[in-house]
């Protein structure tokens, strides 16, 4: 495989997987403040939203990819869903359980995996989320095709994750906002500027709404949709397999 992208900076596949990892376990300890922090407390709606589009049920199979610290996870569990919480990174997975033995959350299944070579059997799943995590992941559409595989047929996949607003001048507002506050409060809060700086560089460089549904289509879903929240800053993907 090429280089790929590390924020702006050109690096081999395994180079950038193992310098995510760095970035989230430098991070996991205050994640959840800084997502407060750097969206106004707006990444809780966000999540709500989503969950509402995924329909969790009860008995229902539901794989979390990148689930780290919980957030969606608990949201779906409350429904009554069967939830496996994964992550590629042990540091993300840890606060996630503490979290949920804090507030009495039992009944998930915490697992290391990464979203590239899931070691889950073929149709396991009634569902599979991943939120602000697809962006981090080295080989986009091998993690794409990995949820298609792993989907029962009927299964249904859905993505929150950043994107470009197409709301006149918004988009050049927040880009500034993200380019020289975020990195400021990472270093002021977390005392990791550079993490918090590649965050950013990772969100600009993430496809368009069209082209990341494209990449959706091109892994096998269908019916695939995609619902823009201030814009398109943040989008919700959606598709099924068929």
């Amino acid at each position: 495989m090429d280089k790929v992208n590390f924020g702006d900076e050109l690096v081999d596949p395994d180079e950038k997987t193992r310098r995510v990892g760095g970035v989230f376990s430098s991070v996991a300890r205050n994640y959840d403040l800084m997502n407060d922090l750097m969206s106004g407390g707006m990444h809780r709606l966000w999540k709500n939203r989503f969950v509402a589009k995924v329909k969790p049920r009860a008995g229902e199979q539901i794989l979390d990819m990148a689930g780290g610290t919980g957030d969606i996870a608990f949201r779906m569990a409350a429904k009554g869903a069967n939830v496996t919480v994964s992550d590629i990174n042990p540091d993300m997975l840890a606060v996630g359980m503490e979290r949920a033995k804090k507030q009495g959350i039992g009944g998930l299944i915490w697992q290391v995996e990464n979203a590239e070579k899931l070691t889950f059997a073929d149709a396991s799943f009634d569902a599979y989320t991943i939120a602000f995590g697809i962006r981090n992941v080295t080989d986009i559409p091998a993690a794409l095709r990995e949820a298609h595989r792993v989907l029962k047929r009927g299964g249904r996949f859905y993505v929150l994750e950043f994107s470009t607003s197409e709301w006149p001048g918004f988009g050049e507002l927040y880009d500034r906002y993200s380019e020289h506050l975020i990195p400021r409060i990472g270093k002021t809060v977390a005392k990791d500027e550079e993490s918090y700086r590649y965050l950013v560089e990772s969100i600009r460089r993430f496809p368009k709404m069209g082209e990341f549904r494209k990449m959706i289509e091109q892994a096998g879903f269908r019916s695939t949709s995609v619902e823009p929240i201030l814009g398109g800053l943040v989008a919700i993907h959606g598709g099924w397999k068929i």
